[in-house]
């Protein structure tokens, strides 16, 4: 049976007969990968909780038929346990694996910028950023604005989204994909400060030394943007949004 390596993250689990757990998992080399871990449930389970949520590991798998088998697993990175006593940060990294999940729909399509997005963030939300520690809702947002753009939606932040005119401009349309200038405004669009915008550029560009004195209330306010672009452009909501507390 022909075998390969990859270094993945563990996006989600779930049930297969009385012992085994079919794992997805964002790879390096090979995208979203489906596999079976053969008696993962047991107590005597060679792998133990290395293919759980979060784990970042390097892994051995073995092709089959319809799914593959993970035959080994190495833990780079055990991020469950730290995000595991922390509920904010616990609750972002949800919705970090949930939108990975989202955006990365085909198996074996190799999305190499999506991975190095996504092992970013739960450093960032484990170990802090390069500019020192932020909170959990701030990490999760800046991982959405990039990994949708990435996925080919970056948000128009400046010139506007519609007709491309030069800004700066005073409203936010996420149907509309950003800034708007007033003829192209939609109905019920949000009219955020300067500092919600430039705010919201810091965290696209991952420049974490601009966000250090942001106000809490911009704070919200852009999460809120935040939240409403990625819901959209990811068609459906992400329900593990549900769960984030944006007050911490």
């Amino acid at each position: 049976m022909p075998t390969y390596r990859d270094e993945a993250v563990v996006l989600r689990t779930h049930k297969l007969g009385e012992a085994d757990r079919i794992i997805t998992l964002l790879s390096r080399q090979h995208g979203k990968i489906r596999a079976v871990a053969k008696g993962v449930r047991r107590t005597t389970s060679k792998f133990g909780g290395r293919l759980e949520p979060f784990s970042h590991v390097d892994a051995q798998f073995a092709t089959g038929r319809t799914l593959d088998v993970v035959t080994q697993a190495v833990t780079l990175h055990a991020y469950t346990e730290p995000l595991g006593g922390d509920y904010s940060a616990y609750t972002a990294g949800q919705v970090i694996l949930e939108t990975a999940d989202r955006l990365v729909a085909e198996e074996r399509d190799p999305s190499l910028q999506q991975f190095l997005l996504l092992v970013g963030a739960l450093n960032a939300l484990t170990a802090g950023t390069t500019h020192g520690r932020r909170p959990a809702s701030m990490i999760m947002d800046s991982y959405l604005l990039r990994a949708v753009a990435v996925a080919g939606w970056a948000p128009s932040l400046s010139d506007c989204a519609k007709c491309g005119v030069a800004g700066p401009h005073e409203a936010f349309n996420p149907q509309a994909g950003g800034m708007v200038c007033r003829p192209c405004r939609p109905p019920a669009s949000a009219l955020p400060s300067p500092a919600v915008i430039g705010y919201l550029s810091a965290l696209l560009t991952g420049d974490w030394a601009a966000t250090v004195d942001i106000d809490e209330r911009d704070q919200r306010t852009a999460s809120g943007l935040v939240s409403a672009f990625a819901n959209w452009h990811l068609e459906r909501g992400l329900r593990s949004l549900a769960h984030v507390d944006r007050g911490r």
